[in-house]
Order: structure tokens, then C-alpha cells, then sequence
């Protein structure tokens, strides 16, 4: 039976511009498709996203459910659309306060959103729960770019009892893109959810910045890749650190070694 793999992607183009990530997140779901897994691949809805030209529509079954941020409920919006000349069909995750009207990491006048940390929170627990509504158990997740790096950490202590994700695997993908500053003053009580407190989250500096972020992604990873080219140097250490198995950088000859790594875990 095929391997069901979950991407959960910050960028895929042609829904943003092109990068190392977006075209990452297009290129390896579509590739892994291709070579016989199933798979389901998730975005967030940046506010850069022209919804008409990518054919978005909103999936009104999967919409409707309020997750609660610091305690404000946030409406969950979910659309999806297909990628033309491919058979890959993305979801995307919504939300007015979140991503409507609002660029991705930065505003248009070059300053990191002070609420880049809460939009990571609702972006990881609306795929989960989207996940759950789906009814689609897999075997992997593979999450590649900083708004995916609380996965881990949610799959493995605030989902684990939830038999869509006890025994999933998750995979990190690191880039060279990242976050000049801090990803929120509130954004460890923000954090916090179900068997997630204070005494779990002890390890981590007060102030997450981008480093911070990424350990805690790989702290609760069972495999990491190195997927850029010119991935920070001291997080490279802190991955290679880590008992999983690790993936060295291999630039476009990727895929029989994620899918070596995919069958081994």
C-alpha cells in the first residue's frame, strides 16, 4: 500500500512568486505523486494570492471551525484549487485576521508582522484539524519553511492520543530563508494547548526568533533535510546533533533520497 505523505508547505508556486521554497513546495508533493504516494498538500492563503487567477474556491464542509488564539476565536476559512498541467490540487488555510489583505512574512513596507508567531499557531492547527475532518491518516508529514515548524511539536504532544496522527513521522526541510526578528511577545502562552504548558516549553528562550523556532521543529522531527542551499550554519549543527537521520543537501537530485528516507521511517 502507498505511503500517505501530508506537505505542509509556506510557499508553492505559481501561487506566489518564485523562491527556493515555493518552488520546493510545488515541485516535490508533485514529484512524490508522481512516483506512486499518496499525498495532500497544505498552504496558508497569503493575502498576495490573486484567488480568481489561481481558481480558489472555499470548501464549505471543511470551513466554519473557531481555534482559539490567546483567547480569541479565529474562524477557520479552507479553499482549494488545482495546479494547472499538474494533478496536484492544494488546500489552503484562511482567516481575515490572519492572512486576508496581508503579504507573508513582511508588510509592503519591508516590517515583520508582530503576529508572524499566532498565524504559524493557526496555520498548524487548522491543517491538523483539516486533516482530521478529511479522514486521511499519514504515514509522514513533511513540513518545509518556519510556518510549519510548531507541527512537530503539536503532532507529537497535543495530537498524539488522536489516532489520525499517532503514528505519523514528521519530516523538517530546512531553507536559507528566515525571520530577522522575533515571531511575537505573546507567543509562548500563545503556544500553549492541551498537554503543551509551561514546564514543556522551559527549554526555549522567552523571545522566539527565527532559531528558536527551528529548534523547536527539530526537537520533535523524526528526520531532517537539509534543503537549501545556504541553510544557517549553527542550525545545520543543532540538526546534525539531533538522533534522527539527516539529509545533506543534494539540489535537484532530491528525490530518490527523500524517497529512500520516506520508506525508511
Amino acid at each position: 500500500m502507498a505511503k500517505k505523505v501530508l506537505f505542509i508547505n509556506q510557499e508553492i508556486s505559481p501561487y506566489v512568486p518564485k523562491s527556493e521554497l515555493s518552488v520546493m513546495g510545488k515541485d516535490l508533493p508533485h514529484k512524490m505523486q508522481e512516483a506512486g504516494y499518496e499525498i495532500r498538500t497544505f498552504m496558508p492563503k497569503w493575502g498576495n494570492i490573486n484567488e480568481r487567477r489561481g481558481q480558489l474556491h472555499e470548501v464549505i464542509r471543511l470551513s466554519g471551525m473557531n481555534l482559539i488564539i490567546d483567547d480569541t476565536d479565529h474562524p477557520l476559512i479552507i479553499k482549494v484549487a488545482s495546479i494547472p498541467q499538474t494533478r496536484l490540487q492544494v488546500y489552503f488555510i484562511d482567516n481575515d485576521d490572519y492572512f486576508m489583505k496581508r503579504q507573508m512574512a513582511e508588510d509592503l513596507d519591508g516590517n515583520e508582522y508582530d503576529d508572524n508567531g499566532e498565524r504559524a499557531i493557526f496555520f498548524a492547527r487548522g491543517v491538523l484539524e483539516t486533516i482530521k475532518k478529511l479522514r486521511w491518516v499519514p504515514d509522514i508529514i513533511h513540513c518545509q519553511g518556519w510556518m510549519g515548524a510548531i507541527v512537530p511539536l503539536y503532532v507529537k504532544l497535543a495530537y498524539n492520543a488522536d489516532p489520525t496522527f499517532a503514528n505519523t513521522k514528521i519530516v523538517t526541510s530546512l531553507f536559507s530563508k528566515d525571520l530577522k526578528h522575533s515571531v511575537g511577545d505573546n507567543f509562548k502562552h500563545c503556544l500553549e494547548f492541551r498537554n503543551i504548558d509551561e514546564e514543556v516549553l522551559k527549554p526555549y528562550k522567552e523571545n522566539f526568533d527565527f532559531f528558536e523556532l527551528c529548534k523547536l521543529a527539530l526537537d520533535y522531527s523524526d528526520a531532517i533535510i537539509e534543503a537549501g542551499d545556504g541553510v544557517n550554519k549553527d542550525l545545520l549543527e543543532y540538526a546534525k546533533g539531533k538522533d534522527v537521520p539527516f539529509v545533506d543537501f543534494c539540489g535537484d537530485d532530491y528525490v530518490e533520497k527523500y524517497r529512500q528516507l520516506y520508506d525508511s521511517l
